[in-house]
């Protein structure tokens, strides 16, 4: 074989040995991102459930919140100031619940938002926008449970007024 045949051979036979490099490196990357993708939908998963399970807590806290209101009342009604004043304690904690978990479905959404702005896929998007809805409704119930708590502050309060009158 002549020697300029040789050398090209060479030049081949070098190719084909980074290609093959190459080859590798790049099945290596795909690998990885593909378990990144898994991850990042996994996480979003998680994050969508993380948010509706905040929106039924705050739904639930609001509940709690309601109830009691009514405690208050009725003890209000029946003059026992201290029992309308715990219900009223009551109603703040439940508020407090309320809040919170409407600040947990609110990170949770923002996670979901997060791994939609670094991969836009269709299951990412839908599960920040449910994450989204649940967020939006935590935030609903806690702001009516807020409302209801200073509703038996105020009812305790009236009824103590009453009681010094």
């Amino acid at each position: 074989m002549n020697p300029e045949m040789e050398k090209v051979h060479e030049k081949l036979a070098e190719m084909e040995r980074e290609i093959a490099g190459l080859r590798g490196g790049y099945l290596t990357v795909n690998q990885r991102y593909t378990e990144a993708l898994a991850t990042l939908s996994e996480l979003t998963g998680n994050a969508r459930e993380a948010a509706n399970r905040a929106s039924e807590a705050a739904k639930l806290a609001t509940h709690a919140t309601r109830r009691a209101v009514d405690a208050a009342k009725e003890a209000a009604a029946h003059s026992v100031i201290p029992a309308a004043e715990e219900a009223a304690n009551a109603a703040w904690a439940s508020a407090e619940s309320a809040s919170q978990a409407a600040i947990a479905a609110a990170a949770a959404a923002a996670v979901c938002a997060a791994t939609v702005a670094h991969h836009a896929e269709e299951a990412s998007l839908q599960a920040s926008a449910e994450a989204a809805r649940a967020a939006k409704a935590a935030a609903n119930f806690a702001a009516e449970a807020s409302r209801l708590s200073h509703e038996a502050s105020d009812i305790a309060a009236s009824a103590k007024d009453a009681r010094k009158l």
